[in-house]
């Protein structure tokens, strides 16, 4: 399913233009893009955790050229199910 087809569903539920719930969802989006970028999670209950994730120090290698690199420290966006959510997609799945 793409964001075009998300969009289109929402529309035709709600009755709400498809301009205004492209909108919307397009402030979602950054609202949780620039949250996470300050640091901050965001909790929807019922859904799921936006939150940042820590990786540690590592070596890589790099096989073509057999070399190893340091790669530092740094935070990755991730996203945790709720629930719910999760024990209906087990219990719809197909």
């Amino acid at each position: 399913m793409t964001k075009a087809d998300v969009i289109a569903e929402i529309a035709d539920k709600t009755g709400i233009d498809k301009a205004d719930v492209s909108s919307t969802l397009e402030s979602f989006f950054t609202v949780v893009k620039d949250n996470l970028a300050d640091g901050e999670p965001i909790y929807v209950r019922g859904f799921g955790s936006f939150v940042n994730k820590k990786r540690a120090k590592k070596v890589a290698r790099n096989i073509s050229k057999n070399t190893s690199i340091v790669i530092d420290e740094h935070f990755i966006p991730s996203f945790k199910p709720a629930k719910i959510f999760v024990e209906q997609v087990k219990t719809n799945a197909k």
